[in-house]
């Protein structure tokens, strides 16, 4: 009789248990994307000597092992970041029809610099990691490989607007593709990377919409005549 109710009971227990709710399964691409994702706030906001991998981990929901697992230690965290802003901003050039027979060769050359101009605009933390990667004086980007690698394509591109743009003699010549490619990225970089201090000294608030719409005509104007042959 006793074991017959001990039988009941523990029926009646087994019936009303709930079942175990299954864990989500760890996707490791996207925990990795989350951590690459926070170090490049981390190391835009503070510098790789600022940034640390505690607040890295806390920011993408993982745990040291995934991060040291993922990318081998802080060295290797932040040159991942540091190819992932170059990488980004290549591939994107790199998708504009400019070298298409039927882009004009000026008109693609200024379509390629509004896009940089955008570019850098809407994505600070990549000016904010060239610029601390200057300080350190290239020492984690001249390991990459790949950033050579998704760099050149975007010379050759240039090289055949210019190339197209002499032979129909609307291009001057002695304009060398990485000396337009700098001059670019300078007219669409230096007064946002110097925009605090610029606007202190000169007591002009380089940020303002305003003035950054006239810079960019302004640019655009002094692109535009240096490229034309006269």
């Amino acid at each position: 009789m006793l074991g017959g109710s001990q039988n009941r009971r523990r029926a009646r227990t087994a019936g009303t248990r709930r079942p175990r709710r299954r864990r989500p399964k760890r996707n490791p691409d996207r925990t990795r994307e989350r951590i690459l994702r926070a170090a490049t706030t981390e190391f835009a906001a503070k510098g790789y000597g600022g940034g640390r991998v505690e607040a890295i981990c806390r920011a993408a929901r993982a745990n040291p092992r995934m991060l040291y697992h993922y990318f081998g230690d802080k060295d290797g965290l932040y040159l991942s970041a540091l190819e992932k802003v170059v990488e980004d901003l290549r591939r994107e050039e790199l998708k504009l029809a400019v070298d298409h027979e039927r882009v004009e060769p000026v008109a693609g050359i200024m379509q390629l610099f509004d896009f940089i101009n955008g570019h850098f605009g809407a994505h600070p933390e990549l000016m904010q990691l060239l610029s601390g990667e200057n300080l350190l004086r290239a020492r984690f980007l001249r390991r990459s490989a790949k950033t050579a690698l998704v760099t050149s394509p975007l010379i050759d591109l240039i090289a055949g607007l210019l190339r197209r743009g002499k032979r129909q003699g609307l291009i001057r010549r002695g304009i060398e593709p990485l000396h337009l490619y700098v001059l670019m990225v300078a007219l669409s970089y230096f007064h946002r990377s110097n925009a605090y201090t610029l606007s202190a000294m000169f007591r002009t608030d380089l940020q303002a919409r305003a003035w950054r719409a006239h810079h960019q005509r302004a640019a655009a104007d002094m692109l535009l005549r240096y490229l034309r042959a006269d």
